[in-house]
């Protein structure tokens, strides 16, 4: 009688197991997922490993690289969202948007073989500057600001920009002269608004081999906004001529 209600028992335990209800998968499938995600965070943390080493080993070329895609990146923005702002009009009649690749292949070229590389040299520049008269503490974003945007690199960079532009265009000297005169000032006094506040806590917080990765990651929003402001002549013109047949 006792061993008849034991196996009783035991068939009954075992038809009502986690295995045997389809359930003892469950504890496997939570270990996949828990090593799955140790692998992602690994992989991204090598990645960054990875990076931190071609910047030590290589900066100049890991900086072109970098600087070529983000640059780009952000004419890409400037180009594409505008245009869906614009689909989004009541009044809105303009023809089918074109992505303009020649417009961001120019972009990516300005970044890896003019931005990246100078800016790698001016903030090393900055840096031994710094060092040299003795700047310490808080001192040191402010003179850097200072030295960036009112003395020298502010006024280089945006002047290569439109330079470099200009001439890709193909426009002559006296053009991209007569671009300068016109835009130079108003882009100046945009990007001591953009630019300042972020400099003072790039300069503070970050580490002198990473400030131009800073950057580079903000200078998408800036990219786009020059994009959008100084858009290439032909577009321009494009627009101008739109707007007067309206």
């Amino acid at each position: 009688m006792h061993g008849r209600f034991y196996t009783h028992v035991v068939r009954s335990l075992r038809q009502h197991s986690p295995k045997a209800l389809g359930l003892g998968g469950l504890g496997i499938g939570a270990n996949n997922r828990r090593h799955a995600s140790n692998a992602s965070q690994k992989g991204t943390i090598s990645l960054m490993q990875r990076y931190e080493t071609l910047l030590e080993s290589d900066p100049v070329k890991t900086k072109m690289v970098t600087g070529s895609i983000l640059w780009g990146l952000g004419d890409a923005v400037a180009q594409v969202v505008p245009k869906l702002a614009e689909r989004k009009s009541e009044d809105n009649d303009e023809e089918q948007f074109e992505y303009d690749f020649i417009r961001t292949g120019r972009a990516v070229f300005f970044g890896f073989a003019l931005h990246a590389p100078l800016s790698h040299v001016h903030y090393n520049f900055l840096e031994s500057l710094t060092v040299r008269m003795g700047i310490q503490g808080l001192k040191v974003p402010v003179f850097k600001a200072f030295m960036e945007q009112f003395v020298y690199w502010s006024w280089i960079s945006n002047a290569l920009y439109h330079g470099a532009m200009g001439a890709m265009q193909g426009k002559s000297m006296g053009e991209v002269y007569k671009k300068l005169e016109d835009v130079l000032w108003e882009t100046q006094k945009a990007q001591w608004v953009f630019w300042i506040p972020v400099q003072l806590l790039n300069f503070q917080f970050v580490p002198v081999r990473h400030q131009l990765n800073v950057v580079l990651v903000t200078s998408v929003v800036w990219t786009a906004l020059l994009s959008a402001w100084y858009p290439p002549e032909e577009e321009a013109e494009k627009k101008l001529e739109a707007s007067s047949t309206k």
